[in-house]
């Protein structure tokens, strides 16, 4: 008959070091794990959403919602960098984000794929410059012209008006949203077309270009939050926390904060927040 040769003093310390092996890796006895909110952005929209490039941080209109909606939920923040022409393939992969944030246009084709909440603001496409220039692009005929540059940003709502209703003018893709602007003080583009909002913030950063029309937009649209497909934070507390945000004047003073102001200082509790790398 085989016997173990451990005494008693012995067995009681193999114990208290595997209680203790089981105790670390846990975590402190009682502890709850806090639960990670994920949320895509394109980081390159102001005054909705922007990265920058040299600290990786993120400011504007929907980062601000974003980190009243972790401190709601009680979650910690994690960005999740995308890209307009990647923004349904990471929302539809799971795991990838909990919630994509950051002037995100409600269409057909996107509904078919993700859910949205509620609308929070409602704009339209518009066209963005020279002051000089500004008679010459009223309509959308006077654009659709072979002779006209219209540059345009891939894979959003803002490529997809060129598509559909300039088909005559001379398209210039420009990869980077937050100097695509420039290039039309360059004379290298004559028009963007863009959300009014994007059209009104970058008129007031960049003199000499302006705004066309901007309170009577070639299209209208509603802005919303997109989820997955059966999101954890489909309806529920997402929504009531957005109802009440646009109530309670939540959102009404992040959209002053980055309206009124060119240089907004940085939102409190941003040092907890975490980046996730592309």
């Amino acid at each position: 008959m085989f016997r173990s040769c451990r005494t008693p003093r012995r067995t009681a310390a193999i114990a208290a070091l595997v209680t203790a092996a089981t105790l670390t890796a846990a975590g402190p006895v009682g502890a709850v794990p806090a639960k990670t909110l994920k949320v895509c952005t394109t980081g390159d929209y102001k005054p909705l959403t922007y990265r920058d490039p040299a600290t990786g941080n993120y400011s504007g209109i929907d980062v601000d919602m974003a980190r009243d909606l972790a401190g709601h939920l009680k979650e910690r923040l994690v960005f999740v960098p995308t890209s307009w022409p990647t923004l349904m393939r990471d929302v539809g992969t799971p795991g990838t984000c909990d919630i994509a944030m950051g002037g995100i246009s409600v269409t057909p084709q996107r509904q078919e794929q993700a859910d949205f909440t509620q609308p929070y603001l409602a704009d339209g496409k518009t066209p963005i410059t020279t002051s000089r220039a500004a008679h010459r692009f009223q309509t959308v005929e006077q654009i659709n012209d072979k002779g006209v540059r219209v540059i345009v940003n891939p894979g959003g709502t803002n490529a997809e008006f060129v598509r559909q209703h300039l088909p005559n003018a001379t398209v210039i893709t420009w990869p980077d949203n937050t100097t695509i602007f420039e290039q039309i003080l360059q004379g290298r583009a004559d028009v963007m077309i863009t959300d009014a909002i994007e059209a009104k913030y970058q008129a007031t950063r960049h003199p000499g270009l302006v705004a066309v029309h901007p309170d009577k937009p070639f299209t209208t649209a509603d802005m919303a939050y997109m989820l997955p497909k059966n999101s954890r934070l489909t309806g529920g507390a997402v929504e009531r926390w957005l109802g009440d945000a646009l109530t309670d004047g939540t959102f009404q003073r992040a959209y002053d904060r980055w309206i009124s102001t060119q240089d907004a200082p940085p939102s409190r509790g941003a040092e907890h927040e975490l980046s996730a790398r592309p």
